[in-house]
């Protein structure tokens, strides 16, 4: 199996209460920590206002720090889970991410999806278009950027978007362009779209759900003449992780205290009880024990969240040093 996790950037209220002059210093440092190894990627979100609800809170913008990672590492990969194709023309985003992978060295991953958080949408003036326009743009974007790094060119006269030879150049390092990780379960039209694109697909992480998914992706890769077995199939998680159980209910009672004073007490109960019920939650060893099921299953690339990273980093270390070597390889 394999291990990415994310670097706080903010959107999930997880640099709170650290001050502003050192936000950067947290999210660069923590980058280099995972560039020793051994995660194999760092990931951000592609977001601009706060959940679970919007609040003052800084959150950074993806590709901003897609760039600046690129720059104070050597070895990890570069995700985001996941951008949202209408926030930025596609064209566009084709030369924002291939000027970062030369950067980087040829180490930029583009998780891409339709997008859904209703509130940013209309604050930064986007509409908020139905899902059918939204999955149309992702998938007539892909088009656009498969064609941008593989030919240094994009030409489509689609219903949402007209390219007319636009040139990217530089290509990306990797030769065969950017590796495309479609992220969404959306059974009809997000997971066909995962079947003739995607690298990569990230969706339900628990075991049934994750069976599911995966049996509709199956059927839209025979249906399209695609190898299914190509496409590795991830899921996001969030980790709670303690040595003993009663270090993990510590780490769940950090959570909701963390949480009480950024946000209304009405939403703070199912705040907390979507940490504490993850599949992700207890010592190491239950922790393998969930990760081998799914690993059965399939999902061979597990994206990993800690609330607590900006603040202790004993829960990433605890991870690496007793979950990872467990499964990797």
């Amino acid at each position: 199996m394999r291990f990415g996790h994310f670097v706080p950037q903010g959107w999930r209220l997880d640099l709170a209460g650290v001050p502003v002059t050192e936000q950067w210093a947290v999210m660069r440092d923590l980058a280099v920590s995972a560039d020793e190894g051994p995660f194999e990627s760092i990931w951000v979100y592609d977001h601009f206002h706060t959940v679970p609800v919007p609040t003052d809170e800084e959150t950074y913008e993806a590709w901003t720090l897609m760039a600046a990672f690129a720059a104070v590492t050597k070895r990890v990969r570069l995700g985001q889970m996941c951008t949202c194709m209408a926030y930025r023309n596609p064209a566009y985003l084709a030369k924002v991410a291939a000027s970062i992978d030369v950067i980087s060295g040829g180490r930029v991953e583009m998780g891409i999806g339709a997008g859904w958080y209703e509130h940013e949408w209309l604050a930064y003036g986007y509409g908020f278009p139905s899902a059918g326009e939204r999955l149309a743009k992702l998938a007539e974007g892909v088009e656009i950027m498969k064609q941008a790094w593989t030919t240094g060119t994009s030409t489509l006269q689609g219903k949402h978007y007209q390219v007319d030879g636009a040139i990217n150049r530089p290509l990306p390092l990797q030769s065969d362009g950017i590796p495309l990780w479609i992220a969404g379960g959306g059974e009809k039209k997000t997971l066909r779209i995962a079947a003739q694109y995607a690298s990569y697909t990230n969706f339900d992480g628990s075991p049934d759900g994750f069976k599911h998914k995966s049996a509709l992706l199956a059927q839209h890769c025979k249906d399209l003449g695609t190898d299914f077995d190509a496409i590795t199939r991830s899921a996001n998680y969030n980790v709670i992780i303690g040595e003993t159980e009663s270090d993990v209910a510590d780490k769940l009672a950090w959570v909701r205290a963390h949480y009480q004073p950024l946000i209304p007490a009405d939403r703070l109960d199912g705040v907390a009880e979507q940490y504490a019920s993850g599949p992700l939650v207890g010592t190491p060893e239950q922790i393998v024990a969930k990760l081998t099921e799914m690993d059965a299953l399939g999902m061979t690339y597990a994206i990993t969240y800690f609330l607590d990273a900006a603040y202790d980093r004993s829960s990433i270390d605890l991870f690496a040093t007793k979950v990872i070597p467990a499964l990797a390889g």
